[in-house]
């Protein structure tokens, strides 16, 4: 399973900021926003480019522009903390959404909602801070592909051990971007270290 990791020293620093318990929510939220930056940059680092005829204010050129549109899938909701970023940085882009909600006493996620384009002939990436079962994550990815995905990038904040192996046993091969990998799994499967609950602390929940 090939795993990226950012590696900018601002990525640690803000992801010690959202580790931190003492962390208000308005704090928080900033601070995701600007990692999730970091992570939309790095996972588009080996987006295909084509040439393009254009003409400067002085000349005509050849210049490099994205071979292939995007599209981001967040999982509803800690997903959409790093949906904004993206949108900044590829205005054209476009989303699809898909809800999961895991049950708190089997780990085990629900779907309640999927709202997806084509995907084919894009680069695509599912968007979801928190990989710990993998469980979330393999599901988003199987919709994804059948919607005409080829090859999703999974973008979290922490990614848990246990979380990476699943999606490499059901999606061979999948690019995972990510601020850290994290220790393991609680009994409870929370990711530790980790930073608790996400989406409760993104939204003061």
């Amino acid at each position: 399973m090939p795993v990226q990791v950012l590696e900018h020293p601002l990525g640690r620093h803000l992801l010690t900021t959202l580790r931190d318990r003492s962390t208000p929510p308005d704090r928080f939220r900033r601070h995701a926003h600007t990692l999730g930056t970091l992570l939309a940059l790095e996972s588009t680092r080996t987006a295909a480019l084509k040439d393009a005829a254009i003409e400067t204010p002085l000349e005509p050129i050849i210049s490099p522009i994205l071979a292939r549109p995007l599209a981001i899938v967040p999982i509803l909701r800690a997903g959409l903390s790093l949906l904004e970023p993206f949108l900044e940085l590829f205005p054209s882009v476009a989303v699809g959404y898909v809800g999961l909600e895991r049950d708190h006493a089997t780990a085990v996620a629900s779907s309640y909602y999927c709202k997806l384009p084509d995907l084919a002939e894009r680069t695509c990436l599912c968007l979801d801070p928190m990989l710990a079962t993998g469980g979330s994550a393999v599901q988003a990815i199987q919709l994804m592909k059948d919607a005409g995905a080829e090859d999703p990038i999974m973008v979290c904040v922490v990614a848990a051990p246990e979380g990476i192996a699943r999606l490499e046993e059901a999606h061979p091969g999948t690019l995972i971007v990510t601020a850290s990998v994290d220790r393991g799994l609680n009994d409870k499967s929370y990711i530790l270290p980790g930073l608790g609950d996400y989406g409760d602390r993104l939204y003061a929940t």
